[in-house]
């Protein structure tokens, strides 16, 4: 505050006082319950290339937002995975989006998800026709759901995959947006029975089958792994990574499994000769 003293002598003593704090410190001060605004513009005017400054400025919600987009550019990038590990808050802080879809340390799938969630038209009926029908409610109830998703722009399907029941979950986990996918499997609501239906079903995206199979939470589900096994829509290369953890009687279905891939097939035959051969 002192620093922006009317009296030049005031603002001289403070501004070399101030040279003496390290970034932690500010950084610590910004992320306190209620930081002054004068310490949010001496940061962003002087300390935002500082990465710890950078991390605290994006993660204030009292961050004015000029500050938000030198802030952005500036972040490591293990805290941008961090920002975008965790789509609640940041799908409810526009600004911090537009900030974010600036940095150099995005992925070319993060910047995708960040510019879906910038987008405010809504997808319209006929994006979640296939997927509202297949949802287990009554013929009213389902007409409820395709009319309110109809209507909702990203940002709203987001915090409803977040948020929303069993229900509203199985029509969003086939969103045409992939930010919302995420949104739905990192929902705290989310039951393994709902994870064990979501790899079985061969309407979804080879996307949505990925963020499932890599998900190690999830793989620690044995019927989550034995129904992406089975599923013809997993990608080949998970399934090949997945195949040695099968048991013996699920191996022996998949080597008759007409319905998965040639390749997995006959991986599926080699492993169960190769286990016969090591019992002998």
């Amino acid at each position: 505050m002192l620093a922006e003293d009317a009296d030049q002598l005031v603002r001289e003593r403070a501004e070399n006082a101030l040279l003496s704090q390290s970034p932690q410190a500010f950084a610590v001060a910004l992320a306190g319950d209620a930081p002054a605004v004068q310490l949010f513009r001496y940061c962003g005017k002087n300390l935002v290339n500082k990465p710890e400054i950078a991390e605290a400025l994006v993660k204030s919600r009292r961050c004015p937002v000029e500050f938000l987009s030198p802030a952005a550019k500036a972040l490591p990038t293990s805290v941008v995975q961090e920002l975008m590990a965790d789509l609640d808050p940041i799908s409810t802080n526009r600004p911090l989006v537009s900030a974010l879809i600036q940095s150099p340390s995005l992925t070319v799938e993060q910047r995708q998800q960040l510019e879906e969630l910038l987008a405010d038209k809504a997808a319209g009926a006929s994006a979640f026709a296939d997927a509202v029908a297949d949802v287990d409610v009554s013929p009213e109830q389902r007409a409820t759901l395709l009319q309110r998703l109809a209507g909702m722009r990203v940002v709203e399907r987001v915090q409803m995959g977040l948020k929303g029941n069993r229900e509203e979950r199985m029509a969003l986990i086939r969103d045409p947006c992939k930010v919302v996918q995420r949104a739905v499997l990192q929902s705290s609501r989310l039951t393994d029975r709902e994870v064990e239906t979501f790899a079985s079903m061969a309407s979804l995206s080879d996307e949505v089958l990925r963020m499932i199979a890599m998900n190690r939470k999830f793989r620690r589900n044995y019927a989550v792994v034995r129904n992406l096994m089975n599923n013809p829509k997993t990608p080949l290369d998970l399934t090949l990574h997945m195949l040695p953890s099968i048991s013996a009687p699920d191996l022996k279905k998949l080597a008759t499994n007409k319905n998965i891939s040639d390749p997995l097939r006959t991986a599926a035959m080699r492993l169960q000769v190769q286990r016969k051969g090591r019992e002998t």
